[in-house]
């Protein structure tokens, strides 16, 4: 959450600022603001969107050849002007942005208050700032670099900061702590952010800085050294993004875009990983799947749309692998003493490889001793380079804050785990390994298929963008499905829906059902048709309106439903990565309709780096 960017070089920044804030704005677009050093420090900031602050200095634009900025996702205090990052020390000589929750500000606050040191937001960033400053002025003489580093030592909590000192015109200083950074190198000018999208303009040439490092960056130079000034030798990472690829290409909104990438998403998944015959070949695993395959029991931890996925995976591992599986929310993972040793494997998914709660719980099972694994999109992420092997879902970057194409990419590598687990562990047949993995080839062009309804799906969702509420139903692998559809609609149309397992509406959501509730029934699995159609009997009993996922041949299904969106047929395994599609596209459309900002909903961003 948040975003950072900064510059230092032979260029005019303001440009650069305001740009990579833009394409950073996804993970923060409560606030925006600047910091520009020129002969002094020139701050402009605003509650809203880099628009707005756009606006703001177009009369008097600031310019200079140093510069941090920042778009902010509110946690302490309110989002608006005096809450805005950069925040300014009390002489104005200092500025700092910030990403992440400093624990004990409440403490170092009052501290400092009584020290006759005026705050002026209610952040909890605002509070770094100045306690730098204090210990500058504490200590005559002292290198700015070494007040950074007294002062975190004395901070609780998490932190991704740029930094900027009037004195000192030609370096920028950062320090990470729990939330991410990287630093781009260009020729004679170097740039800072909190992900690669507001880099890969300028330079492929990255280095990813890790938790307790603090980095002072010249033009074209990075020299990064730990918490307590001991050297560090940084590799050179080249990124494999490229600019295309982070923009919206004709869409009207990222989400559409990345709905429709899902068949190219999904084959870039598969490519040369399955093997003649149902084989299976994961690189990322190699010399470890033994291991797995003979775990007492895999954990998965995620959140949000990684955590649906993980559910549809503990169906195909247990399914395919006869492996038990238990999928755990990371935000709770810690709090409950996890029962975790040696012989037992954690596998963590997460998009962006730096949601915090999912990094927390890798961390708890590596210090209790189990192999932890990753499933992630994103090359160079903490969680890829934390983790002790895993898989890439290479579904390219995803900029829309509703997950669409991470959700079936991770369901691919899911089934690729699945199917090379079940093999090692002897639990499949050649012959069904074969289907399965024929099977998946075909996925992609199923998906493009039900794409094609897109304008059909549209009308339909025009019919629903009243409803106050909607109940998605689903049973075996599409209960996680109707869980993930629900949570999309919730997102970005900020319509209550709820995702149940069928049965269990009759055990309280039933009460619910009346002529305006709208309940999408996913019957896209041969073995739990029955008993979808006595649940849409049920619901039609009760005056409600079944919206209907279903596939070919399925005539008591549309006869029964009033609306019907038809999905091709394909194994029960595979049916999520076909019954999410309509889904996605369903809570799209009512999100236009209602005019909501499905790129970025209120409230929420793409990569949560804060607990």
């Amino acid at each position: 959450m948040c975003g950072i960017v900064g510059y230092v070089g032979s260029r005019d920044c303001r440009d650069i600022l305001l740009r990579g804030l833009a394409r950073l704005e996804y993970r923060g677009y409560d606030s925006v603001g600047i910091a520009i050093l020129n002969g002094g420090l020139h701050v402009a900031k605003c509650a809203g969107k880099v628009r707005d602050l756009e606006r703001r200095i177009a009369v008097a634009p600031p310019a200079g050849r140093l510069g941090i900025g920042h778009t902010r996702w509110a946690t302490h205090g309110l989002p608006d002007d005096t809450n805005a990052h950069p925040h300014v020390s009390q002489t104005g000589d200092i500025a700092l942005v910030h990403n992440g929750i400093i624990e004990n500000y409440a403490a170092l606050k009052q501290t400092l208050s009584t020290k006759g040191r005026r705050f002026r937001s209610q952040t909890d960033s605002e509070v770094v700032v100045q306690l730098i400053e204090a210990v500058l002025e504490a200590s005559p003489g002292i290198p700015f670099e070494a007040a950074i580093r007294l002062a975190l030592k004395q901070v609780a909590g998490t932190y991704g900061l740029a930094i900027v000192h009037a004195g000192d015109p030609d370096r920028l200083y950062v320090a990470r702590r729990g939330s991410p950074l990287i630093v781009g190198l260009g020729e004679g000018e170097s740039f800072v952010a909190s992900d690669a999208t507001p880099i890969v303009e300028y330079t492929n040439r990255v280095v990813y800085l890790d938790d307790g490092e603090l980095a002072v960056i010249g033009p074209g130079s990075c020299d990064v050294r730990t918490i307590d000034d001991v050297p560090l030798t940084k590799e050179v990472h080249e990124l494999a993004l490229s600019l295309g690829a982070i923009e919206k290409g004709g869409y009207p909104h990222f989400m559409l875009k990345e709905i429709h990438e899902q068949p190219r998403a999904i084959a870039d998944c598969l490519r040369g990983r399955l093997l003649p015959g149902g084989g299976v070949q994961l690189g990322g695993l190699a010399g470890l799947l033994d291991r797995v395959a003979a775990a007492r029991t895999l954990t998965i931890v995620a959140c949000g749309t990684s955590w649906h996925s993980g559910l549809v995976g503990e169906y195909l591992i247990e399914h395919l692998a006869r492996l038990p599986v238990e999928v755990e929310y990371a935000s709770e993972f810690r709090y409950r003493e996890p029962l975790l040793a040696a012989d037992d494997v954690l596998l963590a998914i997460s998009q962006s490889g730096e949601t915090a709660d999912t990094i927390a719980a890798l961390r708890e099972a590596k210090a209790r001793g189990a192999l932890a694994l990753g499933l992630c999109n994103v090359v160079g992420s903490t969680l890829a380079r934390e983790t002790d092997a895993g898989v890439y879902t290479h579904a390219g970057p995803e900029i829309g804050v509703a997950s669409t194409k991470a959700f079936t990419a991770q369901v691919t590598a899911l089934v690729l785990v699945a199917l090379a687990l079940a093999h090692r562990r002897g639990t499949i047949d050649p012959g069904r390994a074969a289907a399965l993995a024929d099977e998946l080839t075909w996925i992609p062009e199923k998906i493009a298929a039900i794409l094609a309804q897109d304008a059909a799906i549209a009308v339909l969702a025009q019919r629903f963008t009243y409803a106050p509420n909607i109940l998605y139903l689903g049973r075996s692998f599409n209960f996680p499905v109707a869980l993930e559809g629900a949570l999309k609609l919730k997102e970005i149309s900020y319509i209550h829906a709820e995702g149940y397992p069928a049965a269990e509406m009759k055990h309280g959501p039933i009460a619910l059902i009346d002529r305006l509730m709208p309940v999408v029934v996913i019957a896209a699995t041969a073995h739990t048709s029955d008993k979808m159609l006595a649940n849409i009997e049920e619901v039609r009993a009760r005056q409600g309106r079944v919206i209907a996922v279903t596939t070919p041949g399925q005539e008591d299904v549309k006869r029964l439903a009033e609306f019907v969106i038809e999905i091709p047929e394909t194994l029960d395994a595979l049916s999520p990565l076909l019954a999410v599609i309509p889904l996605q596209l369903f809570a799209y459309h009512i999100a236009v309709n209602r005019g909501c900002d499905v790129d970025q909903p209120r409230n929420l961003a793409k990569s949560v780096t804060v607990e």
